[in-house]
């Protein structure tokens, strides 16, 4: 049970319903119990086949005794009733069965009134978690992860989880209840041959383990390719305009193919053994049925007039009641196959779950009320998976400043940003804000600080004003309007058939670089922090969007403090510092003039940029 241990930790919380469940499953049992019970030895009392009973029997508590004293009752009724009376016996037999039966599907039903919430309360409740788990993560764990895996995990697994594990938790539940009940009926009515069950049945069992043992690593190979696929799959669905261009299809359509056939053969070979389960387990059953007949058989024929070793009607109820044990074992042995695929979807959920988080919260973190006067990098190297990315950097940026980095591809220009908002940890050294390690903050109350406009826009598929007002609540329309007219977007929104309540699509797809760029612009002005982090977001745009857009930017930096990543030179020439980073480290720095006149690398990619 360890590998379910997280669904059982879900569960803790639903011991009521639990208990319940499982009444209701004993109720169901005991009247189907009833149901079996009242057929094979009354049928024969009715058909002539068994005398009637005229003495009344000495009750004692056998299966014998019951039966005797059931026969007698019979036996009242059709001496009552003369030659009417088998008819009134049969029909009380027959309305017994009706009433036990109704009665047993009736507590079947509530059984699963009950199961369902519990069963929909624990998937709830993991894909919450992980979902969650995920919004914690640090933003360097997803460069290791493919987006489609993750998805994956979400989806396929959680549902394999879903079909597989929690019908395997009902199976545990309400089969070995089942096999329990009957097997101490079977024991009641002859323990001789009861002790040939004790024998098989644990031999039934090891037979199927061992058939199963590798299906959980069968599973875990599959989900692991449906992650892959998922991945290949989002890929196409971001790049189909490139693979189109480079007719790249047969290319990206031979991986899909290739990764589709082997998670085919995995499946075909995972249900191979799965499906081998329960025409396994019915064939051991009726080879141990049979066991019975052969031994059962003997005792009865054995009867001598003064001993009775297994009366004929209770060998015929004991059989009746064993082939009640096969079904519940066949769904027991499939639940047990369907544990072994489950229990490989829960590890690959808790793989993310289970991820330490490396940066998070202190016990007593402190709330940044407001930036004062600066930040400040001392002797800062960061490392990612034993890969030094920053290296000793010393950096102070009082408040009111624009600091630029710039520096080639790979430099260390974006790691460098994302220390401020705590998007990654420093390795060494310390950073501070207004003389306070920013790990000593809360990350709410840090990042509540900073703004944020990437080079690629980021967009949700959701309304214009639902955009720009992202993660806060209870906003004018009037300062969303405000913040789109600093942003140059004003005019192109209300263009709009619906506005700023128009949906724009699938990471912004219904609109044009620079109008997605300016929503961005709109988002970081309506926070209004003191704080401003910009990685270039004129790069990519034509020079009109480009001229609306810096000009946004513009307006959106005065009295803020800002850390711009430059890539195109010619925006940054009025900041106060530009840093230039080369394999890591500050290599130069100083105003444009100071930069220029010193002749090094920062003049020489001005150089590049302005050959015609």
């Amino acid at each position: 049970m360890q590998r379910f241990s997280r669904i059982l930790f879900y569960l803790r919380s639903q011991k009521k319903n639990i208990a319940l469940y499982v009444t209701f499953i004993l109720l169901s049992i005991i009247f189907s119990l009833v149901s079996l019970a009242m057929l094979a030895p009354f049928l024969n009392l009715l058909f002539g086949l068994e005398d009637l009973v005229n003495t009344k029997p000495v009750f004692h508590f056998t299966a014998n005794g019951l039966l005797d004293s059931l026969k007698y009752f019979l036996s009242t009724i059709i001496k009552k009733y003369g030659a009417n009376g088998k008819e009134y016996a049969l029909g009380a037999i027959c309305i017994a069965i009706i009433i036990s039966i109704f009665l047993k599907n009736l507590f079947v039903y509530l059984s699963y009134r009950v199961l369902s919430p519990m069963r929909n309360y624990v998937m709830t409740k993991l894909r919450s978690d992980l979902y969650f788990k995920i919004l914690e993560l640090p933003i360097g764990f997803f460069t290791e992860q493919r987006k489609g895996d993750i998805i994956s995990r979400m989806s396929n697994d959680a549902n394999e989880v879903e079909w597989s594990v929690m019908s395997t938790l009902e199976a545990i539940i309400t089969q070995p209840l089942t096999i329990l009940i009957y097997l101490t009926m079977l024991v009641f009515i002859s323990p001789q041959l009861s002790l040939f069950l004790l024998i098989l049945l644990p031999l039934m069992g090891f037979i199927i383990g061992r058939v199963s043992r590798s299906l959980k690593k069968q599973s875990t190979e599959s989900q692991e390719n449906l992650g892959v696929l998922m991945s290949i799959l989002d890929e196409t669905l971001t790049g189909l305009r490139i693979i189109k261009a480079f007719n790249a299809e047969k290319l990206i359509g031979g991986k899909f193919f290739t990764t589709n056939t082997r998670l085919n053969f995995i499946r075909n070979k995972m249900n191979f053994r799965r499906d081998l389960a329960s025409p396994m387990s019915e064939f051991l059953g009726v080879l141990v049925l049979s066991t019975i007949l052969w031994f059962g058989g003997q005792l009865v024929l054995s009867n001598t007039s003064h001993h009775t070793v297994l009366a004929a009607g209770s060998f015929i109820t004991y059989i009746v009641f064993f082939t009640q044990i096969i079904n519940p074992a066949k769904a027991l042995s499939t639940a047990f196959y369907n544990a072994q695929k489950g229990s490989a979807a829960i590890e690959r959920i808790e793989e993310i779950i289970k991820v330490p988080l490396t940066v998070n919260d202190k016990p007593n973190a402190k709330t940044l009320e407001r930036f004062n006067h600066s930040i400040e990098f001392k002797n800062v190297t960061f490392a990612y998976d034993d890969v030094t990315i920053l290296k000793n950097i010393n950096l102070k940026i009082e408040k009111g400043q624009t600091i630029a980095l710039v520096g080639s591809s790979g430099a260390g220009k974006s790691t460098l940003a994302d220390l401020v908002p705590r998007f990654h940890d420093v390795t060494s050294g310390e950073l501070l804000i207004d003389g306070v390690n920013i790990k000593d903050y809360s990350l709410y109350s840090l990042r509540n600080q900073m703004g944020i406009v990437t080079q690629e826009p980021i967009l949700f598929n959701d309304t214009i004003a639902n955009n720009i007002a992202l993660g806060q609540f209870d906003i004018s329309r009037t300062k969303i309007e405000d913040a789109a007219k600093i942003a140059n977007a004003y005019d192109f929104i209300t263009a709009k058939e619906d506005g700023f309540e128009s949906n724009i699509g699938d990471r912004g797809s219904k609109l044009s670089g620079g109008e997605r760029q300016r929503l961005t612009i709109a988002r970081a002005v309506l926070k209004n922090p003191p704080v401003l982090i910009l990685d270039e977001a004129t790069s990519s745009l034509d020079t009109e969007s480009e001229r609306l857009v810096q000009d946004a930017i513009n307006k959106m930096m005065q009295n803020r403090t800002s850390i711009v990543i430059a890539h195109r030179l010619s925006t940054i020439r009025h900041a106060d510092e530009i840093v230039v980073l080369q394999k890591g480290e500050i290599a130069e720095r100083g105003t444009h003039n100071e930069l220029l006149a010193k002749g090094g690398i920062y003049k020489k990619l001005v150089d590049m940029q302005e050959v015609k």
